[in-house]
């Protein structure tokens, strides 16, 4: 109790009335001493308080962690086993309070998990497992004799027993195989099948039989300069507009304001150019506001260039099973391993990242949207391997060259069932309300734009943006 600061609060005639447990970031969590009743001091959002018992241990500072279900459970686990250990706040944000501590528990080579004997305790269990890789895990048994949880053993003078059980804790292991009957099969085929988020073009959405779905891999290829990241930003905002997921984007070459600004350009169905510092009061925040919806929904990854793999993984990791993410859109995979020593290594790298993430798609359930250049034969830059893993591979064309603002999709590869290739329809792409208009793209004047009056920005209050401009094809 002493080393995790954990406080009694007495009346006058020295009767215990709460217990305090002081989490990480300062707040403490109290509990009723006679019912089981809890509150935050002081009150507010919890969703980053983390995990309980955490600033006590130096990251890495022992071979083995454990993670427990209760704030009694974790000191009870210390005092028997002399590990690091710490606690969720609940079996319903287990995942979640793990997320946020997650590089802490990843510092240690092995990972016990002691949740209760419960429904509630094996499904926070299993939704903590898939943070990590599960070759670190390890799962307590507790459920014998009336015994529920570490602190049962404890106060039952049964420390012993609860070092036996740890000794023999055994490997945590997801459920890879299952043996086929005829209630597996029903129970399967009762599965309910994510429906498809429609594409912002109406011919793609058709071929792919309803549009993007969770647990498949979509790639994007094309050409340096054809406008694959603006592509990008018009199917983020429409998963944000058509859903009501969590998505990440990953646009490993755009700074994150003007990110930002590309979301709230499709808000306001107008291009819009920041000037310098936006105003609380700008239609520009209020058009970010309205294309996320809600808050904490859209996470944009904080780094620019080269990253290691294995970050990029975890990260993602983290954000789908910690923060219920359910789309990842990726721009672009080729430039994580843009700085590697020699082509060979990018090759290899990029091979292991395709590989990684695909599994990743799988075992949490979440949409990945990512883009590759391709040279000049058309084929993936770095690696071959990268279209092997997609389930869907989108070919985006443009005559930079004429100014066409025409796009062509061709659908090269498209693995549901019934699933067509070839060309997916043709769009021209109106750069100044950013809207994509499905076109016949038979004749030969290649969708080029020419503009009247000359193109002249007027500047708004807080931010520039371009307003009423003539066009014709």
């Amino acid at each position: 109790m002493e080393l995790y600061d954990i406080r009694t609060k007495v009346g006058s005639d020295g009767r215990p009335l709460s217990v305090g447990f002081p989490y990480p970031d300062g707040r403490v969590k109290v509990r009723g001493w006679d019912e089981k009743e809890f509150r935050w001091e002081p009150k507010g959002e919890t969703r980053t308080v983390g995990l309980f018992g955490r600033d006590k241990f130096p990251a890495g500072s022992n071979e083995a962690c454990i993670i427990t279900e209760g704030e009694y459970d974790a000191p009870s686990c210390n005092q028997v086993l002399h590990i690091p250990a710490v606690s969720v706040v609940s079996a319903v944000t287990a995942a979640r309070d793990v997320a946020v501590d997650r590089s802490w528990v990843d510092s240690h080579q092995r990972i016990y998990l002691a949740f209760d004997a419960d429904a509630a305790g094996r499904a926070a269990r299993d939704a903590v497992a898939r943070l990590f890789d599960s070759n670190k895990l390890y799962v307590l048994d507790l459920y014998r004799d009336g015994r529920k949880d570490s602190n049962d053993y404890l106060k039952a003078g049964e420390g012993d027993v609860l070092l036996n059980i740890f000794k023999n804790a055994k490997r945590y292991l997801p459920e890879t195989v299952i043996s086929i009957n005829r209630d597996t099969v029903s129970e399967i085929l009762s599965e309910t099948v994510s429906p498809g988020v429609p594409y912002p073009f109406r011919t793609l959405t058709e071929m792919t039989n309803g549009g993007m779905r969770r647990g498949q891999s979509v790639l994007i290829k094309a050409l340096e300069g054809v406008g694959k990241t603006e592509l990008m930003h018009a199917l983020e905002y429409q998963l944000l507009q058509e859903t009501d997921d969590n998505v990440a984007a990953i646009f490993i070459e755009e700074p994150k304001r003007d990110h930002l600004q590309a979301l709230a350009s499709y808000q306001l169905g107008r291009t819009v150019v920041l000037q310098g510092p936006v105003h609380p009061n700008s239609e520009v925040l209020d058009a970010i506001q309205g294309a996320v919806k809600t808050d904490d929904r859209l996470h944009l990854y904080n780094h620019f260039g080269t990253d290691d793999p294995d970050v990029l993984s975890d990260t993602i990791r983290t954000l789908c099973a910690g923060w219920n993410v359910r789309w990842v859109l990726l721009d672009h995979i080729g430039m994580v391993v843009s700085g590697m020593a020699t082509e060979k290594d990018e090759r290899r790298t990029l091979d292991y990242l395709t590989t990684k993430l695909e599994m990743l798609v799988k075992e949490l359930d979440f949409g990945l949207i990512f883009v590759s250049h391709v040279n000049d034969e058309g084929q993936t830059r770095g690696s071959r391997y990268i279209g092997k893993t997609a389930n869907i591979i989108i070919k985006v064309e443009r005559d930079v060259k004429a100014g066409s603002n025409i796009i062509n999709f061709t659908l090269e590869k498209n693995r549901p069932p019934l699933g067509k290739t070839g060309p997916a329809g043709s769009y021209l792409f109106d750069p100044y309300t950013k809207r994509y208009t499905e076109v016949d793209n038979s004749g030969d004047d290649n969708g080029r734009f020419t503009y009247s009056p000359p193109l002249q920005p007027k500047l708004g209050e807080d931010a520039g943006h371009y307003r009423s401009r003539e066009f014709a094809r």
